[in-house]
């Protein structure tokens, strides 16, 4: 579980990072960095639009011999929404992100919340 702040993201990348250092040790760096990116946008997707101060979001990363699988829980039932591009506006990209990057994403109800996740090909 990450805590839900602004902090959220890079612990993240961290955890990414050191569960594919462990599980998959082999894998391209390229394939390492692509779970990271990924995991980062859902990640801050989840901070700003599924929780609330004092939720955390529960990051699972499962590596697997053909693919990564990322999901990210968080405690809101509002899916994912595409932005209209904007040259003016810094954010909004994550989607198109997991579009270029992932084999596949979705998103799934839980109980209490939502899983949104990506596979990435090894």
């Amino acid at each position: 579980m990450i805590p839900s702040s602004p902090e959220a993201p890079a612990a993240a990348r961290r955890f990414v990072s050191e569960v594919l250092a462990q599980h998959a040790p082999n894998l391209a760096e390229s394939t390492v960095d692509d779970v990271r990116l990924i995991t980062s946008e859902m990640v801050t997707n989840a901070y700003r639009y599924g929780t609330e101060p004092g939720d955390s979001v529960l990051v699972v990363i499962v590596p697997a011999i053909e693919l990564v699988r990322i999901e990210v829980h968080d405690p809101r039932r509002k899916r994912p929404e595409y932005k209209p591009e904007s040259v003016t506006r810094a954010r909004g990209r994550g989607l198109f992100i997991l579009d270029a990057l992932a084999k596949r994403w979705g998103v799934d109800d839980r109980p209490f919340g939502k899983i949104v996740w990506a596979e990435v090909a090894c």
